[in-house]
């Protein structure tokens, strides 16, 4: 048996490039800043995924997508995310809710919250009113605050639903 609830805790962190636009929440924000990685880099698409994972004890993106494959190269990660909640479903789980948190010092990311919150929703087959988003600054403190990097931490609860079968390979 399933234990009905679970959490999940998620974190990751980019270092910043000149050149935008920022991949950010599944959506390109305009900014004369990158995140720099393998794949698209979308901090928050990875906290979400690593989250999902960590509530059903499987293991992390970065051993499910390794930073050093091909396959994985400039891929979008909200290719990761659908697979964190397709393992989600199998373990027989449900996603309850997502509450998020961004940290950047540029660029102001509020204005581009509702847009990230609904293609969040969307990737994970969700209810937009369950997906929070806040944006915070570092006030100038760490590599954050000098806008060397980005990072965002993300936790989740997952309640047990109805087991779902893998989808059958095309």
């Amino acid at each position: 048996m399933t234990f009905p609830m679970r959490v999940g805790l998620g974190f990751d962190t980019h270092r910043l490039g000149n050149g935008g636009p920022l991949r950010i929440g599944g959506i390109d924000v305009p900014a004369e800043i990158h995140s720099i990685g393998h794949s698209d880099a979308d901090v928050l698409l990875h906290a979400i995924t690593d989250a999902l994972l960590g509530a059903i004890a499987e293991p992390d993106i970065g051993r499910l997508f390794s930073d050093t494959a091909e396959e994985n190269r400039k891929r979008d990660s909200a290719d990761f995310l659908t697979e964190a909640v397709r393992r989600v479903r199998h373990h027989g789980m449900e996603i309850g809710n997502l509450d998020c948190v961004v940290l950047a010092q540029q660029p102001k990311l509020a204005p581009y919250t509702d847009q990230m919150r609904a293609r969040i929703a969307e990737i994970v087959d969700i209810p937009v009113d369950r997906v929070g988003l806040k944006s915070k600054t570092a006030e100038g403190v760490g590599a954050i605050g000098h806008a060397e990097a980005i990072a965002a931490r993300v936790i989740v609860l997952v309640y047990a639903g109805e087991v779902r079968p893998d989808p059958p390979e095309e």
